[in-house]
């Protein structure tokens, strides 16, 4: 039988990256994000005849949202082997005083409360079953170590995220539960685009970035979750190190 993996955020970018390398590596995969439309694509992209993937629609932000999530996921493959903890988003990069209230919530319900509830949803599933046991994996992002400027609300959730993780892990272990994270650093998505032509740094200026091939993303979460659970990665970075190529006009 094959291990099931739920992805959030799976409709785009790195959740589509690591939904597809699961899939691939012979997992069932249950595909959740707000889009059904991108996570349907996501779907479509897979190999054909591999193991089934199950397109899930929800707002993770929602507690029975995440409640029916977990419910239909159980209900089809019967139990959970890996959560990946991945959906996001930012706020406008503005200074923190000029921030909604609105702006801060909407933030924090993604990247944070919807993290706990995905992974309050997946353990009780896990030390339920049998085998018992599983692993969740949180996306962190280079922000939960340093910030960016203008980048309050994202910062303080990946930070957050840190927290998260270590908890899971610790309360996590005597029911054979893993929680790792792994912090990523530019991958080549629809979201880093604008870093080619330069993003704000800390001293002020305005300067491209490096990307790297969002598959190196999808290899590393690949490399966590396929590890037997009396082993852990507690926490992976995985970063962009060649500057690209900036030609003169």
């Amino acid at each position: 039988m094959s291990r099931i993996a739920l992805v959030t955020g799976a409709g785009s970018g790195i959740g589509r990256a690591v939904s597809l390398a699961f899939h691939s590596s012979g997992y069932s995969v249950v595909l959740t994000g707000r889009r059904k439309s991108e996570l349907e694509r996501t779907a479509a992209l897979a190999e054909h005849g591999g193991a089934p993937m199950l397109v899930v629609p929800a707002d993770i932000s929602q507690p029975d949202a995440v409640t029916g999530l977990f419910a239909q996921a159980q209900e089809t493959f019967g139990r959970l082997d890996v959560l990946f903890n991945n959906a996001g988003m930012g706020a406008p990069a503005v200074p923190m005083e000029d921030l909604t209230f609105e702006q801060w919530n909407a933030v924090v319900a993604v990247n944070l409360t919807g993290s706990f509830l995905c992974a309050q949803q997946a353990i009780r599933i896990m030390k339920s079953q049998e085998p018992r046991g599983g692993r969740i994996i949180n996306n962190g992002s280079i922000s939960a170590h340093s910030p960016r400027p203008n980048s309050t609300p994202y910062t303080a959730t990946k930070h957050a995220i840190t927290g998260l993780t270590k908890s899971i892990s610790l309360d996590g272990r005597k029911y054979d539960i893993a929680c790792g994270q792994i912090d990523i650093g530019n991958a080549a998505t629809e979201m880093t685009e604008r870093m080619t032509q330069g993003v704000a740094q800390a001293d002020g200026t305005k300067s491209p970035e490096p990307r790297m091939d969002v598959k190196l993303v999808a290899d590393a979460v690949l490399y966590m979750a396929n590890l037997p659970l009396e082993a852990n990665v507690q926490f992976m970075t995985v970063m962009a190190t060649k500057m690209p190529f900036i030609g003169r006009g």
